[in-house]
């Protein structure tokens, strides 16, 4: 399987569609209620006729699942509830067989506390591994070492008896922060990744990819000016920090060209998470010069913050900051509630669904899909006995965690609990869900499904939307209005109306544009007034 020395000779991944698979909730293909890899080989045939090109997988590692997997135990080995190595290469093998590239997880900041290292590093202070975590001493009075909070709620501190010090750990107390400045540690996680690598792997996704650094002079937060913050909830003590000391350190940026050199051997990719104060410029930092990541994303287009201007300006703003750089614009994934009911409410509609769609289409960037998004599917409401999510359960009954957005996939109306598995499964399955299930939608010519396939295929003919420099037009509120313009090709207009009523607005670039209904977009337009219906959408090609 070894393709080492493959130098990357192109960007193909700029003209790639990106498809996320929460693992657990796909497919379960042995009736535990948990899905695995073997259901994801199955249904790899549906992924395929999405027309999707990637195929990023959350983490199936082994794991005591405190975090769902992202608390890693074996960087090497699948977990026993997902399958075997050998399943992972049955899966890797069929979805190149039908022309898909597998992006897998890497959750580099921190790990689980059963993972090896870990078990070592807290037996003394003078063990081989006793620096690779981030330790350190408590204040005279016993308290931690200074005012870092986790992402989970809490100090970011425990107190470890055995070394009668505190560790660091930005998300739960049962996943330790690793000591990036230390060089074999840095060197492991190369190993890591080398080791997907040489299976075949096409590339991964770097879970909280600023988190990899600290300050080790472990100086004191500031108190945020902002009261915006997009990577947690309203009720989240976190949020009130300015994270200038606890991530996203200057350090990581040469880590990330280390990362960008292992990945050129084999030509594959990275996608980083960035969850940051101001996520637009860390953004345009980690993808810039083509020597760090190929692709970043970020919460922006994941809080229920939702406007035409919103939009625009989240936009804009990573266009005027980034060198070269490239993005993915995402409106949907695993950690955030379902599009549908985020920013389509409780009267969210199946043509709204269509209009998010073919909007992710038209920006630049990478588009990626979170599983569920191409049914149009709503967030399920979990109740507290059901609850999984440590994070929910946490800040219950203002924030009910992340169960909702990762129910498992409706695969068969008429099955039980809609196909997903023929046990008991991990999280309910919504009456709503089964309703909408692949079964259903597939057999309607007009479903969201169906026009998610259209439309992916629809874009691939036009390469102003995916190479295209984007500018906007200054349309009325609830209207985004774009223009795609690439040397050597007609410039595209695209507009959108976020809202609920009937629009129409005066483009004067719309005049004598002609109208690309095969978008299957409802808009239309006459000369310079353009006419779009209820989240609705309009393409038209500038002759």
């Amino acid at each position: 399987m070894n393709n080492s020395n493959k130098e990357q000779t192109n960007d193909w991944w700029r003209d790639a569609v990106i498809y996320q698979v929460y693992p657990r909730s796909f497919s379960d293909s042995n009736g535990d209620g948990i899905g695995d890899l073997p259901g994801i080989t199955a249904k790899l045939d549906y992924i395929a006729s999405l027309g999707v090109d990637i195929v990023w997988i959350s983490p199936f590692f082994t794991s005591p699942m405190k975090d769902f997997g992202y608390d890693v135990a074996d960087y090497c080995d699948v977990d026993p509830i997902f399958g075997t190595l050998a399943d992972f290469d049955v899966l890797l093998s069929r979805a190149h067989e039908l022309g898909l590239k597998i992006m897998i997880d890497q959750v580099l900041s921190h790990c689980s506390e059963q993972h090896p290292w870990f078990v070592e590093s807290r037996k003394s202070r003078d063990n081989p591994k006793a620096d690779w975590y981030v330790w350190a001493n408590p204040k005279a009075d016993g308290s931690p070492p200074n005012n870092w909070l986790s992402v989970f709620g809490g100090p970011a501190w425990q107190w470890d008896a055995r070394r009668r010090q505190y560790y660091m750990h930005n998300f739960l107390v049962s996943q330790p922060d690793l000591n990036f400045h230390h060089p074999e540690v840095q060197q492991a996680h190369l190993d890591n990744m080398r080791f997907w690598l040489e299976r075949g792997v096409d590339g991964f996704r770097l879970d909280a990819c600023n988190f990899h650094f600290h300050d080790q002079a472990l100086r004191d937060n500031p108190p945020s000016q902002v009261r915006d913050n997009k990577t947690v909830q309203d009720n989240n003590p976190y949020g009130m920090q300015a994270h200038v000391h606890d991530k996203t350190q200057p350090e990581n940026l040469a880590f990330l060209e280390k990362i960008r050199s292992l990945l050129n051997e084999y030509g594959a990719i990275a996608i980083g998470e960035v969850g940051a104060d101001d996520s637009l410029a860390v953004m345009a930092d980690y993808t810039a010069d083509g020597n760090k990541l190929h692709m970043a994303y970020s919460f922006n287009l994941l809080t229920a913050t939702y406007s035409a201007a919103y939009i625009r300006q989240q936009v804009e703003e990573y266009e005027a900051r980034v060198k070269g750089g490239w993005v993915s614009w995402s409106v949907g994934n695993h950690d955030s509630v379902r599009v549908m009911t985020r920013w389509g409410g409780a009267e969210a509609t199946p043509a709204f669904a269509r209009m998010l769609l073919a909007m992710q289409m038209a920006l630049k960037g990478t588009p990626c899909l979170y599983q569920g998004d191409e049914l149009a599917l709503t967030e399920a409401d979990i109740a507290y006995e059901d609850i999984q999510d440590p994070y929910g359960i946490t800040f219950w009954p203002e924030f009910k965690g992340r169960d909702g957005c990762r129910t498992p996939m409706p695969w068969q109306a008429d099955q039980p609990h809609a196909g997903f598995t023929t046990g008991k499964p991990w999280l309910p399955v919504p009456a709503e869900h089964a309703e909408n299930a692949v079964s259903v939608q597939d057999a309607q010519q007009d479903s969201v499904l169906n026009y998610a396939r259209h439309i992916l295929a629809w874009r691939k003919k036009y390469t102003q939307l995916s190479r295209g420099e984007i500018s906007f037009f200054d349309a009325p509120e609830p209207v985004l209005a774009i223009r795609r313009d690439l040397a050597g090709s007609t410039s595209l207009l695209a507009a959108f109306n976020l809202g609920n009523q009937p629009v129409s607005f005066v483009w004067p670039d719309a005049q004598g544009a002609n109208t690309l209904s095969k978008s299957g977009m409802a808009g239309q337009s006459h000369g310079k007034t353009v006419e779009l219906p209820a989240y609705g959408g309009w393409f038209a090609e500038i002759i």
